[in-house]
């Protein structure tokens, strides 16, 4: 059988200065180290029993239908605006409509270079590729609205970064689109607005087809994000490069670069390697994302009739994030400690439990998940400030129709730790690719709690603590 991808792609029906058609770069014995079998068959892709499905979804042969192309875009990174940045290492195949009816953009990552390359070499070392691989799979089965990964390959061919040679690898990457804020950015900019009509209207069309005009795709842009970022928060989930061009229209998490979710809690912890003034900590991400999306009317208030009464409306909308973000965050974090009709009494109460867990550095998943049973308190050790907290929870949640229902669904057993990542990736290096596919059965399930998952559920040892995380390039 031959790999079919039923591709029909809008995107490439757009004038050429919202891309540069190119095909990937071939590389030379490039080898399967993944294929996500049930994706593929959502998105309707057929005959994956190929055995040249490593050529297909290395780059080196297009499959029948694919465009290649790489997307161009703006961005502020770290606040600084970058006027061109682009897909420096990536090839957007095509799209296709999946069986649930949405449209999907396929995506390699780690393909060769580009006119949008900054001087890089367009090339994805395995770490990085088996990192998003892991962490955007994981994301999905918690239910967070992400890309998702399609297969991992082997390039069969070494790659220099600042610590020496590394084995290349592809990733094939899934989104509903990729979209950014730094998309719209880059026509705004440069004064484009024909360009940027042209965007709005496919924006619209693809992910917000009741939004009447810009003032309406804004607004559901805005209440898209804040659940998304709060749905983060409640994971203790830290994207760590929260940049502009990092920001989808989709309103899916995108660049598992620098990310990471925490072990011991701390509102301030920052893990991104090139985050070195914790502008995208943990706690600071609601005011991320207000920013980022103040970026996003900025370049929509062209598009309005009367800019000055756009302004005007557009300001209103994004300060308006802050109550949406509170909401979420009330309505997740109460979710947790089994409070499905929360007040803001309920709040303090989820503040309070935060404070001790910061205090005594207890860890968020096992601390929450922990709520379960009856060992709690051993995450602590202020044991009686703890046991004074969890009497009046208990009181609390008798009039709740289903707490431990409700945490159970909202409370993970296991996450992708980031020193169980690291292992995996060490592993993979020296040809070992069973703990990444356990790690990825195991986190198919987060919300089990199997004792031959146990070492997956405990936290770093001292030794065993990752610092930092890194950037994918």
């Amino acid at each position: 059988m031959t790999l079919h991808i039923p591709f029909d792609n809008s995107y490439a029906r757009l004038p050429d200065g919202f891309f540069t058609r190119l095909d990937p770069t071939a590389v030379s014995t490039p080898s399967l180290v993944a294929f996500n079998q049930p994706l593929a068959d959502s998105l309707g892709i057929t005959g994956y029993d190929d055995n040249r499905l490593a050529e297909l979804l290395s780059g080196n042969v297009l499959p029948e239908g694919a465009e290649p192309l790489a997307q161009i875009y703006a961005g502020h990174q770290f606040g600084g605006f970058s006027p061109q940045l682009g897909d420096g290492r990536a090839h957007l195949l095509g799209e296709v409509v999946g069986k649930d009816g949405i449209r999907r953009d396929i995506q390699l990552k780690g393909s060769g270079p580009t006119p949008y390359s900054r001087r890089g070499d367009g090339r994805a070392w395995l770490g990085p590729v088996l990192r998003e691989y892991v962490v955007s799979e994981a994301m999905h089965a918690l239910g967070v609205p992400t890309t998702r990964a399609l297969a991992a390959v082997r390039t069969g061919e070494p790659i220099l970064r600042e610590n020496g040679p590394v084995p290349g690898a592809v990733l094939t990457r899934v989104a509903q689109s990729h979209i950014r804020v730094g998309t719209f950015e880059l026509f705004a900019s440069r004064g484009e607005k024909d360009a940027l009509k042209i965007l709005f209207k496919h924006t619209r069309d693809r992910h917000y087809p009741d939004a009447d005009g810009p003032e309406a795709l804004l607004q559901q842009a805005c209440d898209r994000q804040a659940a998304l970022v709060m749905q983060w928060m409640s994971l203790g989930f830290i994207h760590g490069v929260m940049n502009t061009d990092n920001c989808t229209l989709s309103g899916e998490t995108i660049d598992y670069g620098p990310c990471a979710f925490m072990d011991s809690y701390h509102a301030g912890q920052v893990f991104s390697s090139i985050d070195r003034d914790g502008r995208y900590a943990f706690g600071a991400q609601a005011d991320i994302i207000i920013w980022n999306m103040a970026q996003l009317a900025t370049c929509l208030v062209p598009l309005m009739p009367d800019e000055d009464a756009a302004v005007e409306r557009f300001t209103e909308i994004v300060h308006g994030m802050a109550d949406t973000l509170r909401r979420e965050w009330l309505k997740r974090f109460c979710a947790k400690v089994g409070i499905a009709t929360p007040s803001p009494e309920d709040g303090a109460l989820v503040g309070e439990l935060l404070k001790l867990m910061q205090t005594d550095r207890a860890d968020f998943t096992n601390t929450f998940r922990a709520l379960l049973g009856d060992d709690a308190r051993d995450q602590f050790t202020d044991r009686a400030a703890f046991d004074a907290w969890e009497t009046r929870w208990r009181k609390r949640i008798e009039s709740e129709p289903d707490p431990e229902g409700l945490m159970r669904r909202t409370n993970p057993a296991v996450i992708p730790r980031n020193h169980r990542i690291e292992q995996m990736i060490a592993a993979a290096v020296e040809g070992d690719d069973a703990p990444f596919h356990r790690l990825n059965a195991v986190l198919s399930r987060p919300f089990d709690e199997a004792p031959e998952d146990e070492d997956l559920r405990r936290p770093p040892t001292e030794a065993e603590i990752v610092p930092a995380t890194f950037c994918g390039t």
